[in-house]
């Protein structure tokens, strides 16, 4: 029998964006970025198993979870990264972690501001492939003018429960794991950002955004932007995700300057929900090596 999850811990408006923290207590800082369609509370079960060893806190990225749209519109993996700076700004320099699109904003704050960032912890993150593959083809098709609203709008017209349960099939690689209070509760959000206004716009706007970056050239381009990176990075690949290719972990441990690659053999595309215990450890591993002076802590 599963044992009960936690509930999310709660939130508040930190700047332009909602965030959700655990309690004060440690005096180290960490910060955490979801992927695409997802929120802060995806990391309510990580962000409890680390909360002894740093002091949490998940942002909603503009247009997601409870936080409000850009003013300017803008849901490019930059506008994203900036995000995420202005709230470093306000923790002091952090441990940050990143999971798919979030992995992709999270290298891009991790080259532009280390002195922001002690650890990087990327969870299958969006790093530009050019192979095909079934869940990126989908959301380059979300990209396409015209066709990515369209898509949208005739989403929504799908019961809420099947949208839900086709999402979870697609990145988790177990459904049967999934406790039903997680899915309940993820249903029960969606209800709410389907009543929002900005809800498609924002989804469609960050599939683009995502997408170009797959297509950038020149040092901007996210894979120089890794060689960019000064902090020891973390990077977790589940052997059954359907979005990212474990495989290019390769081209991650050429591309960072030091990293250590883990691959789990029963995860899917969002290990940090599948298995937290499991990557609460190998970050908690990270943030030690930092604190025994591996990798001097900056401030």
């Amino acid at each position: 029998m599963m044992a009960e999850p936690i509930p999310h811990w709660p939130g508040r408006m930190i700047g332009s964006v909602h965030v959700r923290s655990t309690p004060g207590g440690p005096a180290e800082q960490a910060v955490f970025v979801h992927g695409l369609a997802g929120a802060a509370t995806n990391w309510t079960d990580l962000m409890d198993e680390l909360k002894d060893t740093v002091q949490g806190h998940a942002l909603d990225l503009p247009g997601a979870g409870f936080s409000p749209a850009p003013d300017d519109g803008d849901y490019s993996v930059p506008a994203h990264a900036r995000a995420v700076v202005g709230l470093l700004e306000q923790t002091g320099p952090a441990h940050l972690f990143g999971n798919s699109l979030g992995g992709a904003v999270a290298v891009r704050v991790a080259a532009s501001r280390p002195d922001l960032v002690r650890t990087l912890t990327l969870i299958s993150p969006a790093l530009p492939d050019l192979l095909p593959r079934y869940g990126p083809v989908r959301v380059a098709a979300a990209a396409v003018p015209m066709l990515g609203e369209w898509v949208a709008d005739h989403l929504r017209m799908l019961p809420v429960e099947q949208r839900i349960q086709a999402s979870f099939a697609m990145v988790w690689a177990n459904m049967e794991a999934v406790h039903p209070m997680r899915l309940k509760d993820a249903i029960e959000e969606q209800r709410r950002r389907d009543g929002l206004p900005h809800a498609g716009q924002a989804m469609v706007a960050s599939a683009r955004g995502i997408v170009a970056e797959y297509f950038r050239r020149g040092e901007d381009n996210l894979w120089h932007q890794a060689e960019k990176v000064q902090a020891p990075a973390l990077i977790v690949h589940g052997r059954h995700d359907r979005l990212v290719r474990p495989a290019m972990a390769r081209k991650a441990h050429r591309a960072f300057r030091q990293v250590r690659l883990v691959l789990l053999p029963t995860a899917g595309h969002v290990a940090m929900m599948e298995m937290p215990q499991v990557v609460a450890a190998e970050a908690r591993r990270l943030i030690g090596e930092t604190r025994l002076g591996n990798a001097p802590l900056p401030g």
